[in-house]
């Protein structure tokens, strides 16, 4: 989609409900409340984070949005595809704030670059126990990326009209914390997989999107 085109109908979503978890219970994996229930009163106590969907055009002024690829360690998110982003540190004003920091650490686009537009459902990670507030933002000139390489693997850049394309919707079998092999609902975008938290949050903006452009 031509980014001028998208710039121009974004600003609607501001007056459109979330669509929640009509569109986040779509890419759910089925062990998701098996893990939840293990969790407990941990949920209490559950870590605050944010994570920025950003679109931005191409040098074709081409719709794009930006997604990493996270490094191998030791923890539970290695090596997955999410949204830049992070937990909450001292400094951070408030959540917004988190998301347009961290995309600035991982990913090297300013804060000053970024619109905000909206602010998405929230959603909790139970392997991590973090809540995650993500958020909707455009750059309107086309980025400089720098990733950060203490933490990311590679930059991926997503064409919003493969985001949007129900061509896109696959499955992945993964393994759970408790053994068993199941089929979990997944994004394929570009080379690259995408389900769990990050295919939930990313499902909400499909369908807000959607109903917008």
């Amino acid at each position: 989609m031509n980014f001028n085109e998208f710039i121009i109908a974004l600003p609607k979503i501001k007056n459109i409900p979330l669509p929640a978890e009509a569109s986040q219970l779509k890419m759910v994996p089925p062990y998701r409340q098996e893990l939840v229930k293990k969790q407990g009163d941990n949920i209490k106590n559950a870590r605050q984070s944010a994570v920025l969907a950003l679109f931005y055009p191409d040098l074709e002024a081409q719709t794009k949005l930006i997604l990493i690829l996270r490094k191998t360690y030791k923890g539970v998110h290695s090596g997955q595809v999410g949204f830049p982003g992070g937990k909450v540190e001292e400094e951070d004003r408030d959540l917004m704030h988190t998301a347009l920091r961290e995309t600035h650490e991982e990913v090297g686009v300013h804060p000053e670059l970024v619109t905000v537009y909206k602010k998405m459902t929230q959603v909790y990670i139970p392997p991590s126990n973090f809540y995650v507030q993500p958020y909707i933002g455009a750059a309107t000139k086309t980025p400089t990326f720098i990733k950060q390489e203490t933490e990311v693997e590679d930059l991926l850049e997503v064409y919003l009209s493969d985001l949007l394309s129900d061509s896109n919707l696959t499955s992945k079998k993964v393994k759970t914390s408790y053994g068993t092999d199941v089929e979990v609902p997944a994004f394929y975008l570009g080379t690259h997989l995408v389900w769990g938290a990050t295919a939930m949050m990313l499902s909400e903006v499909k369908d807000l999107l959607k109903a917008t452009l």
